[in-house]
This record gives C-alpha cells, structure tokens and sequence, in this order.
C-alpha cells in the first residue's frame, strides 16, 4: 500500500486487496486511473482448422446421403452443421482478429469482433433452422419411404466427428467462454446425432416413416431454443450489456468496501470481447490519491475475484465545490 495512506488503526476493519505488481504508473498525479490486463488467451487455430475440416466432410456427407436416402432428418442436421462451420471460421477469424494491436481508428484494437461473430453466427442459425422446421412440418403431413440404414451409418459417423471436435476444445472450455460455447456446442451435436440414430432404428424396424420428420422437428427446437439464448448473450453484450458471470452489485460493494472510499459512482460494466471485460469508475475518497500501490492491489482483487481484466479508477476527494457531473446515478 502506499506511504500516504491512513495508518491502519484508522482504517476500517475490513480485508484489503492482495499485493500485485503489474500496476502502471501514472505519468504524473493527476492521471488517476489504473489498467489491469491478463496474459493473452491460449490459441486453439489448430483445433479450429481440424474441426472445421471435420465438419466439412461431415456436412457433404449428410446432404448427399439425405438426398439419397430421402432423410429430412439428415438434411436437417447437414444445415445445421453448416452453421457450425460459419460459426466456427467466424469465431476462428474473430479470435485471430481480437489479438491485433490498438490504433489510432480502434484503440480497443478489434476485440468486439468476436462478439459481433457470435451475433451474426445466432441470426444466420435460426434463419437456417426455420427453413428447416417448415419443410419438416410440410413432410410429417405427407411422410415418405426413408432409407433407414443410410440415416442410421451417417448420423453414427456423425456422433464420432462431433464427439472429437468437442473434444479439441474440451481443455480450453474453463478459461474461454468463445471455447466453451465451442465444445459445448459440438457435444451437443453429438447428442442430436445421437437421436437420430435411434430414430434411423425405430424406423428400420417399425417403419414409422414419420419420425425422420419428427426428429427434424425435434432438433430444430433444441436448436432454436439453445440459439435464442446465444442471441440474447450477443445483443446485451453487443449493447455494451454486463455480462452474464457478472453482478454489478457485488463489484459495487467491493468498491464501496475498499479503505478510505467514501463512495462509488459512475460505475460501469461491460465486455470487450467474449472473453475480457472493462470497468470503469469513480472513487471518492476523501484524504486524496492512495498511490498506485492500492489501484494495482484492486485491479488484482476484480481481475481474481470478477474476471474484469481491465479497470479504469478515476479517484475523486468529494469537493463540494467542484462536484462531479456524472455522480447522480441517471447521468451517463
């Protein structure tokens, strides 16, 4: 903590934050502020090739075994896998594109782009999904023959290739949420997979035609409802939105609870990526400027105990002759 700070027996009974080191020095007193960053995330660019590749052939595959064996059920799930191929050279570019440095046009740099991929991969899907779901609907009210064996040996294979591309991901999905919605993703396909398999059987041996329709129907809710939420997810953050994992209140109290700030306004919450989030902040605290020492040690406790990686502190003292503009809580 720094030398100008209250000595501890005036200080309330409360923990402070760990010592760290990776603080920035202010240039002079008056640039009362502090960033925090976390080391660059662990590159998956081989994963996302071998899974895209994979998928590929698989989405081939479907289409032209649907075709041929007269499956809406494999056609379904080609369309769907296509999406996952768009969404995951998008989330492959956007990563690529959130490590290029800040400019003069982008000083954020391109972080954001992983967020708008993810906005463009939901819109694209249920889009697709729905083209899906009406020619299904059309096909359940006239069933056709369907080629049983040909949609049980595709919808196998595709139980392998979803289960290993969700597994390229699987050691990156805690630290990554880009990641997680990637494996999660994949493994979910492979459940769907799954279900049409057992479709493909009840028909070879019961030829109840109208379940490859069904099972059509069937992934296209799952899909839809599991899309909704991505959207959602992508337009709040697109919004400048709090992210999910986040309680605003919570890193409100923690602020408020740090030695010597009297109170917090002008707090703000938002994401800069799929996988960094910023604050910005007021502190007003009273006896002045703690040093930079005590902006390091909170930039390390909201990193640690928030995932926000990027804090800014603007420390204020109160003056009531100089108030601060953007202190009433409607002012933005």
């Amino acid at each position: 903590m720094s030398e100008t700070q209250t000595p501890a027996d005036h200080l309330p009974d409360i923990p402070t934050p760990r010592q760290h080191d990776h603080g920035h020095t202010p240039s002079d007193a008056h640039a009362r502020h502090h960033h925090g960053h976390n080391h660059a995330p662990k590159s998956f660019g081989q994963a996302f090739a071998v899974g895209i590749l994979l998928n590929i052939l698989f989405v081939v595959a479907e289409a032209v075994f649907g075709v041929i064996g007269h499956s809406l059920a494999l056609l379904a799930d080609a369309g769907h896998n296509l999406s996952d191929v768009l969404g995951l050279l998008m989330a492959w570019g956007a990563s690529a594109l959130a490590t290029r440095p800040p400019s003069q046009r982008y000083t954020y740099g391109l972080r954001s782009s992983s967020i708008l991929a993810a906005l463009s991969n939901s819109l694209f899907l249920l889009v697709v999904t729905g083209g899906i779901a009406w020619e299904a609907i059309e096909r359940l009210l006239h069933p056709s023959p369907v080629d049983s064996r040909v949609v049980i040996v595709i919808a196998a294979l595709g139980v392998l290739i979803n289960s290993a591309t969700a597994l390229l991901f699987m050691s990156g999905r805690k630290g990554d949420l880009n990641i997680k919605a990637a494996f999660l993703h994949m493994a979910g396909d492979a459940l769907i997979s799954l279900g049409v398999v057992l479709a493909g059987i009840l028909m070879l041996f019961l030829h109840w035609y109208w379940l490859d329709s069904a099972v059509s129907l069937v992934i296209s809710a799952l899909i839809i409802l599991a899309t909704w939420s991505l959207l959602k997810e992508a337009a709040r953050l697109v919004l400048h939105g709090v992210p999910d994992n986040i309680n605003t209140e919570a890193v409100r109290q923690y602020l408020r609870s740090l030695p010597e700030v009297a109170a917090v306004h002008d707090l703000h919450i938002w994401a800069m990526s799929t996988t960094e989030t910023a604050l910005t902040a007021h502190l007003v605290m009273p006896r002045g400027y703690p040093g930079d020492g005590f902006l390091a040690d909170v930039a390390t406790s909201l990193r640690e105990q928030f995932a926000i990686v990027h804090p800014t502190l603007q420390v204020e003292t109160g003056d009531a002759a100089h108030p601060c503009a953007l202190a009433p809580e409607q002012k933005v």
